[in-house]
């Protein structure tokens, strides 16, 4: 009996060891990264040109589509279509060479910042995108902060050097003066606008030179040695030398190479090229793959978690309805965290304590998708949503583990959102409820159960033109919106008790959330410091609270 015990153990344990072992090296396999930009600088550009070189696309689509253009595969909606903007965050799971890259697309548009903040929060690597003619602008110092915030190493393309364009070394000097960022150039420019002609690469001491390709193709690529007697011939003298000048003085008062340090978010690699005509967008590419910080342990309830622990774990970070038009489908995001997913597994939903069978899991590329068999960590995968989900949900198996919420940040614009139409109000509940849900936008509701129409809260004015576009073509419902004139919301600490016992309050309103918690809405910060003036004791929060074990209320 002891034998086959003894051999049973023997087995078990070379199993595990085989499972490790596999589970190890695709952890190595992984790259995930966001990329974060300014509008305008040419986010959705290189996202097609990764695409393209990654061989996941055949043919980049121009962002500003004419005629029989394609249109860009990163950005599905048809407002986005329409305006040649991002407003949403979408995933691209693609192969390059031998490594599996999750590229987490963001918006582009200051309006939909929260939406870009809880991406981050799946993200182990961010691309930071700058237009080197205008350098660093408003949304990228904001977004730049939170990636600080959470630690996410940044690496740094300036973009848009075939226009003309800032000095790069003053580029580089913003970048460290302004937000406090060592920097390290991996590769060099030579020339700029028209005369744009390669980059020098600082580690390999190689000159890469490009010729422009035909639009949506990839660029031919010419590497030389910088001391090659061809160089003469290809290059005008005065842009090399300029370029090797520069160099020098990098190499002898700028920041040294330390991995480490990128890591660790505190010096950032930066690159220089033009994703309109592919110009160093490769180069880019084969450096950041070697440099990016792999899939690393995320904060939970018991500490971090490691991506090699054996138990599936994961959690949701963002909720998408209607992808597809034609079947009405709502899709949870899932970044996958420790362990093996595997299709048909039987998960614990931690905040309901449910058992889930996920059957159908999915690998988004845009608004195409297919079936996935398995994932691991640093990959993110799509659920269909019955309702089950809200964002910040841990997915389990084993023993339990419950990552850290995302929170709701203060929005600035309050409106409450009309339905003229009796008729169409099944419609339209489904479609704010469903709206909600995905954090379009933050739907608070007054404290008078008679209205029961919703308040729509939002960080900018694109974000309920969004809501009212998206109703009436995904859901057929034409809306109205009615603004509120109010400016600041606060979330009470404490609750409803604190609220009672304080009595009546001027000056503001009082609603709540989605997940009955009290909000109160100020007309101007003024009318909050007053507030706060005559009662110094009430504890009042700009970012509302992570709620666990507790379902939303629905219109």
């Amino acid at each position: 009996m002891r034998l086959v015990n003894s051999a049973e153990e023997s087995s078990s344990s070379n199993q595990d060891e085989l499972f490790a072992a596999a589970l190890a090296q695709e952890v190595v396999r992984r790259r995930n990264f966001a990329i974060i930009s300014h509008p305008d600088a040419g986010k959705t550009t290189l996202t097609e040109k990764l695409l393209l070189y990654g061989g996941a696309i055949q043919q980049a689509g121009a962002v500003k589509a004419r005629g029989e253009q394609r249109k860009v595969t990163s950005d599905w909606m048809d407002l986005e279509k329409q305006r040649g903007i991002s407003i949403t965050s979408t995933v691209l799971q693609f192969d390059y060479s031998d490594t599996t890259i999750n590229l987490l697309d963001t918006p582009g548009h200051q309006d939909f910042s929260e939406d870009t903040y809880r991406t981050l929060a799946a993200a182990d690597n961010a691309v930071m995108l700058e237009d080197a003619a205008k350098g660093l602008e408003p949304q990228t110092r904001k977004l730049f902060e939170v990636c600080r915030m959470r630690q996410i190493p940044i690496f740094t393309f300036f973009n848009k050097m075939d226009r003309p364009g800032q000095e790069p070394l003053a580029l580089l000097d913003e970048i460290e003066a302004e937000l406090g960022l060592a920097t390290w150039a991996v590769n060099w420019p030579i020339g700029s606008g028209e005369q744009f002609r390669g980059v020098v690469d600082r580690r390999t001491k190689e000159v890469i030179l490009f010729d422009r390709a035909e639009r949506g193709k990839q660029s031919s690529e010419r590497h030389l040695a910088i001391n090659d007697p061809q160089l003469q011939n290809l290059v005008e003298d005065e842009l090399l030398d300029k370029a090797l000048e520069e160099i020098e003085l990098l190499e002898a008062a700028g920041s040294e190479m330390d991995l480490e340090l990128i890591h660790a978010g505190e010096l950032t690699p930066v690159f220089f090229g033009s994703a309109m005509t592919n110009f160093g967008v490769r180069p880019f590419l084969d450096a950041f793959l070697e440099m990016a910080q792999l899939p690393v342990a995320r904060i939970s309830s018991d500490g971090p978690v490691d991506p090699l622990t054996p138990n599936f774990s994961g959690f949701v970070f963002k909720l998408q309805a209607n992808m597809d038009p034609r079947h009405r489908d709502r899709v949870a995001f899932v970044r996958v965290c420790s362990g093996r997913f595997e299709k048909d597994m039987n998960v614990r939903h931690a905040r309901t304590g449910k058992m889930l069978r996920l059957s159908r899991p999915q690998k988004i590329f845009g608004q195409d998708r297919a079936v996935v068999d398995d994932a691991y960590p640093g990959d993110v995968i799509g659920l269909n949503n019955p309702g089950m989900f809200v964002i910040g949900d841990t997915l389990y198996t084993g023993k339990r583990v419950e990552y850290e919420g995302i929170p709701c940040f203060s929005p600035e614009i309050f409106s409450w959102l009309r339905n003229p139409n009796p008729s169409s109000f099944k419609n339209f509940r489904k479609g704010v409820n469903e709206l909600r849900e995905e954090g379009a936008v933050q739907i608070l509701y007054d404290t008078d159960q008679s209205k029961r129409d919703p308040i729509l809260a939002a960080v900018g004015q694109l974000q309920l033109e969004v809501v009212q576009h998206r109703l009436e073509n995904e859901y057929g419902v034409s809306t109205q919106l009615e603004p509120m004139g109010f400016q600041v919301a606060r979330w009470v600490t404490g609750g409803w008790t604190v609220l009672d016992e304080l009595g009546r309050i001027f000056n503001c309103k009082t609603v709540q959330d989605a997940w009955q918690r009290p909000v109160l809405l100020f007309k101007n910060d003024w009318n909050l410091s007053q507030l706060q003036e005559d009662h110094p004791d009430l504890e009042l929060c700009s970012v509302a609270p992570v709620v666990s074990g507790v379902d939303p209320i629905k219109l």
